[in-house]
């Protein structure tokens, strides 16, 4: 007897620098920069994902590499319908009769406009029925901290585009923050500080590259070894154009200027997390000063930034175990398990 294929669920973590896709019954099947390189004159796409970034900065003058989402927000509706009807193909295939059950996450402090705007760019992409997730609550769930507890959980997704502070308590957002400022704002910080130190004009792949090889939130925090005022940094040839004579030029950074560079950037995010500490209600914070912060997304693995977070707020922080996943594995789970979560989710 024929039977028909049931329908897939699937959780999407649409961040600023990377997009996630978790199928539930089968974990993360797809992990790719949220990029996409579309013509100047049709804006018909030309590619996704990681082939796109590739394209960045390398375009000749008729095909544009950009990134539909800025600051954790569709900031092209057409070019992210089109990215995200892309994903949920390769997930399901080109030619899936039935149409998938998708939820996506975004971050708590975006508008009801912004929120409309996710809902119907995934209903349009080719899902059945879309529902919104909050980012802090998707890291939490996929960090497996026991959310349902009568007891105060405080994580810091901190992303590409924003960083999300919250204490949850009961399942539920007690108190949060929302920045629009974190990993993109540190590569900009790095291209600024090269261009105005060197006159040398960097990409920002080469401005990531910097961040991921020598960006460190704390380079004083490890042991002293020989080295300049006893400190041994770690340094990276970093290559570019000159803002004077044109051509290509190579410079040496070290640490400790990167960390000149990107501190701000730094003091702008713990400032987020401090907020919240600051209207955590007394019974909660003497849980988080107990449990300590949990700390997800790509930027929280910058070298230290554990220690200078610790140091900044005086509570104990430590890195999530797969923090890049904690958001997808989340959205995955709250969709595998949606009745417990319906509080905390958006629907169409």
């Amino acid at each position: 007897m024929f039977s028909f294929p049931s329908t897939k669920r699937i959780g999407i973590d649409l961040g600023t620098a990377n997009t996630l896709v978790y199928v539930v019954g089968e974990g993360i099947v797809l992990n790719e920069p949220t990029v996409v390189a579309v013509t100047a004159e049709e804006n018909h796409v030309v590619a996704v994902g990681r082939e796109a970034k590739e394209m960045l900065g390398r375009t000749p003058g008729n095909v544009t590499a950009l990134r539909p989402l800025r600051d954790g927000v569709i900031a092209d509706y057409t070019i992210t319908e089109a990215m995200l009807s892309y994903f949920i193909d390769k997930v399901c295939g080109k030619r899936h009769f039935i149409k998938p059950e998708v939820m996506v996450c975004i971050p708590s402090g975006v508008t009801q406009v912004e929120r409309r705007a996710v809902l119907d760019a995934t209903m349009s992409a080719g899902a059945k029925t879309a529902y919104l997730i909050d980012e802090p609550l998707a890291a939490a769930i996929g960090a497996k901290i026991p959310i349902a507890q009568a007891a105060g959980h405080m994580i810091v997704n901190i992303g590409g585009g924003s960083t999300e502070s919250a204490v949850i308590s009961l399942g539920g957002v007690v108190v949060h923050s929302s920045v629009r400022v974190a990993g993109n704002k540190i590569d900009e910080a790095i291209t600024s500080y090269i261009k105005r130190k060197y006159n040398l004009m960097i990409g920002e792949t080469t401005a990531e590259a910097i961040k991921i090889e020598i960006g460190n939130a704390a380079p004083d925090a490890e042991s002293p070894s020989a080295g300049r005022q006893g400190k041994e940094y770690k340094t990276m040839e970093v290559r570019g154009r000159d803002t004077i004579t044109g051509l290509p030029r190579t410079v040496v950074l070290d640490e400790e200027q990167i960390n000149e560079a990107i501190n701000p950037v730094l003091i702008e995010i713990i400032k987020g997390v401090k907020e919240v500490l600051e209207q955590c209600p007394p019974e909660l914070a003497a849980d988080i000063i107990d449990k300590g912060i949990v700390m997800s997304g790509g930027t929280s693995l910058l070298t230290n930034f554990d220690k200078l977070m610790t140091h900044m707020t005086g509570v104990p922080c430590h890195n999530a175990e797969d923090a890049l996943l904690c958001v997808a594995r989340g959205t995955g789970v709250a969709m595998e398990n949606i009745e417990l979560y319906k509080r905390s989710i958006n629907r169409k």
